[in-house]
């Protein structure tokens, strides 16, 4: 449950960061380099973090809806990782997707060491 609530508003703060502060996000992250044709991308991505962080703030505590949460942890910070692995060696982001890098691989092995517990099981 710790670990989707925290995953939840790292998310959620993450993707409101860049809808709501775009020129704050661009300083650290970089601007996109053909901005007004990829504006749409990053609201995109931005809304969905939002969404898959609100989720896992709301989960409830039965095995279900951890199961549920867990799914979207892993598969969001899977996708995010493989993006930033890809994207910062060719050197189409800035380099400070290497920090998310390591943040994305940090959500995987948290997943990964509650999959011990009881609740998780179910997911096997």
């Amino acid at each position: 449950m710790l670990v989707a609530r925290a995953q939840g508003v790292f998310y959620t703060g993450g993707g409101a960061w860049a809808l709501l502060r775009p020129h704050s996000f661009e300083r650290y992250f970089g601007p996109q380099r053909v901005k007004q044709e990829q504006d749409w991308l990053v609201k995109t991505v931005s809304g969905l973090l939002v969404s898959c962080g609100w989720s896992q703030i709301r989960t409830c505590t039965t095995a279900e809806c951890l199961v549920q949460a867990r799914r979207i942890g892993v598969g969001t910070a899977l996708t995010l990782l493989a993006i930033d692995l890809v994207y910062v060696p060719a050197g189409k982001v800035r380099r400070s997707h290497a920090l998310d890098a390591v943040i994305e691989a940090g959500w995987l092995v948290a997943w990964w060491r509650c999959r011990g517990s009881r609740v998780w099981q179910r997911d096997a």
